[in-house]
């Protein structure tokens, strides 16, 4: 599927004019994100994108440096390899994420350091995101120069900003047709992502708006 840029900036995969627009908001180290990522991703891919009438637009949801760092490297390189990055960090977020639960104080603290470069090259060193990009076709040089970005991290950071100030107080959240109906798919906990997935998977897009746009609420 194609991959563009949205006028406010988002990236899209799919069809621009197609009559279903599912957002995602989403963080790196979430891992209902990554559940959600493995557990749609085939039927997404190939039941709907395919077919022009579901487009997905990613938007990033900022929670610590670590989220920052991947969202850079999923950033990383020409718009058309950014799908595909997202998909390997969430893919393989299980492993690279070990790390967090045993870190060190000296670890965090640099993970929290104030100069944008250094702490994202100790973020990717610690949580062997480097060898993540790898398999992605980036050498180390590549890498340190998305992490060295600033432009980026300012984009993705104003991105997050809005995002939380468009009411998302959980991720995974998702919206559909520019309407926030299914936002509090992030507030359901795991019963969420299979509540959404089944959904996708046994309903015609354009039926699947119209029965989100007459919701007024979960129940």
């Amino acid at each position: 599927s194609s991959v563009s840029t949205t006028t406010d900036g988002y990236l899209l995969l799919g069809n621009p004019k197609a009559a279903v627009r599912l957002t995602e908001y989403v963080s790196y180290t979430c891992t209902g994100c990554a559940r959600f990522q493995v557990q749609s991703d085939g039927v997404l891919l190939l039941a709907y994108l395919p077919s022009g009438r579901l487009a997905i637009e990613l938007h990033p949801v900022i929670e610590n440096p670590i989220d920052l760092t991947a969202a850079m490297l999923a950033s990383c390189g020409p718009k058309e390899k950014f799908f595909m990055n997202h998909n390997a960090l969430l893919r393989s977020q299980a492993n690279w994420i070990k790390p967090l639960a045993h870190a060190s104080s000296v670890q965090r603290s640099r993970w929290a350091g104030s100069e944008l470069g250094t702490r994202n090259r100790a973020i990717a060193a610690d949580f062997g995101l480097y060898a993540v990009m790898a398999t992605r076709g980036y050498d180390r040089q590549s890498v340190e120069r998305c992490l060295n970005d600033r432009a980026v991290a300012n984009r993705i950071t104003a991105q997050s900003v809005a995002a939380k100030a468009a009411g998302v107080t959980k991720t995974p959240s998702f919206s559909l047709g520019g309407n926030q109906v299914l936002k509090l798919a992030g507030e359901m906990g795991d019963s969420a992502r299979r509540v959404l997935a089944g959904v996708c998977a046994v309903s015609a897009p354009i039926d699947l708006r119209a029965c989100c746009l007459s919701l007024n609420r979960w129940s």
